[in-house]
């Protein structure tokens, strides 16, 4: 179409623009002459008006293709291009005028990475205008002011040959006041995708549809009894709701042909928001989420869109393979935790989504891979592994992109994404003309792929674990282009990892150096895996005494499945944060079972019980812990006739428990005693509690008084027995003298038997303790709110300070 210029009035005729030009052309022509005769002249504008960028400045304005409809044209369709030009220069540009531009058709995929590298106007190889009244003229470009553009011209005006991908460029001409000729000033270049009919053969092509994002669920649940998760941030409730990441993919998603690969975690997190959860605040604060609606909508939706769908469900929270590989596999327990994330993926998936995925294939980054990787990958159960094409380079000379499938040994397929397509939607796609850049050249890597042969193959397209919205959004529409086109046809993964392979195909896992520098600097440390390796020995040792070990086996070791995702790579300070917070989370509940301390406690007999008490403050209760109370000087101090004593030691939740050590002094002095809580497998429990036990009254002045004591009441008592059994034998005759009276007719004696103590009740009497003797305790040791337990009877000798 021949527009007006924007600016009415100020733009000439075609056939007035024409005449000045050529005016000037002639004009310029004996100026031209006598420079060309000179041996340093520099080139001439009549030389080649859309010559070198030195002299046409064919980077002075930026051109956009914000939109190219249809992507794939029709015989009898009209394209339109539509976009802005924007002068960057310093100088106006006039009589500027936006031309199209269709170059010849481009052989190899090479080709088109070739023209898509290009940027400056090179006159030979960016085609001819189209010319006609196809065209856009604007009067001037003033500097920094962008203007539009739309030009629509029929395709059979375009003379297009066969079918093919043909460079389709919108260029700019103009002219400056320092530059005074008609010539390129700026150039975008695209490609066109020709395939008037359908192809002979179609390329089976499988698009994997990511699901994925970072981790946002923390180990820490509530202590109530669904246990409320506790969430690092809302930001999944960003990406879930209208207009976030996570939703486009989805709505976009839904209606294409595509293996959709999810994150098991990701469902797992979106389950949890739909009822109570937390987010966590400044410090220890938490506050209540509130984005139940958007978590059940997002759901409800990606149930509907999988139905009947191919699902390959990634091990939980997508592991870091490559990190694993190389830093992880010779810490100690690494490798278990890539097993328990593949086998808790399936029942995830199927319990959120209510479908049966596929969990035979691992997605190392990038796609990239070596020998450790693959092994790694394969040691929790699957048997494929998406590779990439850059990654393992073909080497046997085929003309031709050869299938997915290779073969690499030991039962393991390699399915490799072809890369040029794969990794086209990386990268800022926000503005409209790089998203529609981005669409039509995976489109034309595509065609060009189809027509290298005849040979039916299939092809995977791998794109980055998590694309933003725009990038979805370019993917969604090159993916509807190519199932809409003539050449391909959609295939899942499962199919397009059984096909036959290529015989020529390379099918030998690159060597480790070769493994990209970039990939491996993002990589998890071995230290990381280090720190993981000590927080499941915290965990190890904590499960065992708990009466309920579940409520914190799953949260823990669903956290750090999450502390080696994948989705840490980049982000390597808030990967420490995650662990360290991890790590401390599962000491803060350790720690919430202890010993209470305990002062100095003073013994002041030969045996007495000592007291120490266990405080339970978690919400479960805990068993198989043994109480173990060693005396550091046995030759003084014996607990239960022995260095050390233990005892079972059981506490419900949120109670404390006291438990009695008997003791026997074996010489005065001072003697440090240590409680510790030990499992009962042997291994030690929290930290010990140290005390010392003073024995002050076991002297040998002690032992002499009372003895001396002693044997004055044996003496005492053998009096009082003298005395008594005289006052008996008094009592004999008198009593014979009462039955002699009475028969002689004598008053009887009135009074009845003696009152007195006997020698026994005054040795019971003596050796009775007061009320309460065996009651004290130390004042630390806190009021015990469970029965205490002792494996020994109570005794005389239960009192500490005697």
């Amino acid at each position: 179409m021949a527009e007006a210029a924007d600016f009415q009035g100020m733009s000439p005729s075609p056939a007035r623009r024409w005449l000045r030009r050529t005016g000037a052309l002639f004009a310029g022509a004996p100026l031209l002459a006598g420079l060309l005769q000179l041996p340093a002249a520099a080139p001439s504008h009549a030389a080649g008006q859309d010559s070198l960028k030195a002299a046409s400045g064919s980077e002075t304005v930026d051109v956009a293709v914000d939109s190219l409809t249809p992507t794939v044209p029709g015989e009898d369709d009209t394209i339109t291009v539509s976009g802005t030009v924007t002068n960057k220069g310093k100088e106006t540009v006039t009589d500027a005028q936006v031309d199209l531009r269709l170059g010849g058709a481009l052989n190899t995929r090479s080709a088109i990475d070739a023209v898509a590298g290009r940027t400056d106007y090179q006159q030979g190889l960016d085609g001819s205008p189209v010319g006609g009244k196809y065209v856009k003229e604007f009067a001037k470009l003033t500097p920094g002011v962008a203007q539009n553009f739309s030009i629509s011209v029929p395709v059979d005006k375009l003379d297009l040959g066969g079918e093919g991908v043909y460079q389709f460029a919108v260029s700019l001409s103009g002219e400056t006041s320092s530059q005074a000729w008609d010539h390129v000033l700026g150039i975008e270049r695209t490609f066109l995708p020709w395939q008037p009919d359908g192809a002979d053969t179609k390329t089976k092509t499988t698009v994997l549809w990511p699901l994925v994002s970072t981790s946002h669920m923390t180990a820490q649940t509530g202590s109530d009894e669904s246990q409320t998760p506790v969430f690092r941030d809302d930001d999944l409730a960003k990406e879930i709701s209208p207009g976030g990441r996570l939703q486009q993919l989805l709505s976009l998603g839904k209606d294409l042909d595509v293996t959709w690969v999810i994150d098991p975690d990701l469902l797992a997190s979106v389950s949890a928001m739909t009822e109570s959860y937390r987010v966590q605040g400044e410090g220890d604060t938490t506050t209540a989420g509130t984005h139940q609606g958007a978590a059940n909508r997002w759901l409800s939706e990606l149930q509907d869109a999988v139905q009947d769908k191919e699902v390959v469900a990634l091990p939980f929270a997508d592991p870091d393979l490559a990190s694993l590989a190389h830093n992880g596999t010779n810490v100690t327990g690494s490798l278990s935790h890539l097993k328990e994330a593949t086998d808790v993926a399936s029942d995830t998936v199927e319990s959120v989504l209510h479908v049966v995925p596929t969990t035979d294939f691992a997605w190392p980054v990038n796609g990239a891979v070596d020998p450790s990787i693959v092994k790694v990958a394969t040691s929790a159960g699957a048997d494929k592994v998406i590779a990439r094409s850059d990654s393992l380079i073909e080497t046997g000379g085929l003309p031709y992109t050869p299938s997915a499938s290779r073969p690499i040994g030991g039962g393991t397929t390699a399915v490799v994404a072809d890369a040029r397509m794969s990794t086209v939607f990386q990268g800022n796609l926000t503005r409209a003309s790089s998203s529609t850049l981005a669409v039509q050249r995976f489109l034309a890597q595509s065609l060009a792929l189809n027509l290298q042969s005849d040979r039916q193959r299939s092809i995977v397209v791998a794109p980055q674990r998590m694309p933003s919205a725009s990038e979805a959004q370019a993917m969604a529409a090159a993916v509807t282009a190519l199932q809409g086109g003539s050449w391909s046809q959609p295939q899942e993964l499962a199919a397009a990892a059984t096909a036959k392979p290529d015989s020529g195909a390379t099918t030998k896992v690159p060597s480790a150096s070769r493994y990209p520098s970039s990939l491996r600097k993002q990589e998890l440390p071995r230290a990381a895996f280090e720190q993981i390796a000590s927080t499941q020995n915290k965990l190890d040792n904590f499960k065992v005494i708990l009466s309920d070990p579940s409520r914190v086996v799953t949260p823990f070791g669903r956290a750090m499945n999450r502390e080696m995702s994948t989705s840490w790579r980049g982000r390597s300070a808030e990967a420490a944060d995650f662990r360290n917070g991890v790590e401390a989370y599962i000491n803060s509940l350790a720690g919430q079972v202890t010993l209470i301390e305990k002062s100095e406690i003073k013994l002041s007999g030969r045996s007495a019980t000592i007291p120490v008490t266990v405080q339970n403050n978690l919400v479960q209760g805990v068993e198989h812990l043994v109480l173990r109370l060693t005396s550091t000087s046995p030759r003084r101090l014996e607990i239960g006739g022995d260095s050390y004593y233990e005892q079972s030691v059981s506490v419900s939740g949120g109670h404390s428990q006291t438990v009695k050590f008997p003791t026997s002094a074996q010489a005065n002095g001072q003697a440090s005693v240590i409680a510790q809580l030990y499992t009962e497998d042997g291994q030690a429990y929290g930290q010990p509690v140290r005390f010392d036990v003073k024995v002050t009254e076991f002297t040998a002045t002690v032992m002499l008084v009372i003895g001396g004591g002693f044997l004055l009441l044996v003496l005492a008592g053998f009096r009082m027995y003298t005395q008594r059994k005289r006052a008996a034998a008094r009592d004999a005759e008198e009593d014979d003298s009462r039955e002699t009276g009475a028969e002689e007719g004598g008053p009887e004696n009135p009074e009845g038997p003696s009152d007195r103590l006997t020698p026994e009740d005054v040795l019971n009497e003596e050796s009775r303790p007061e009320d309460g003797a065996d009651a004290p305790e130390q004042a630390s040791d806190p009021s015990t709110d469970t029965a205490a337990e002792s494996a020994d009877p109570s005794g005389t000798g239960e009192r500490v300070d005697r």
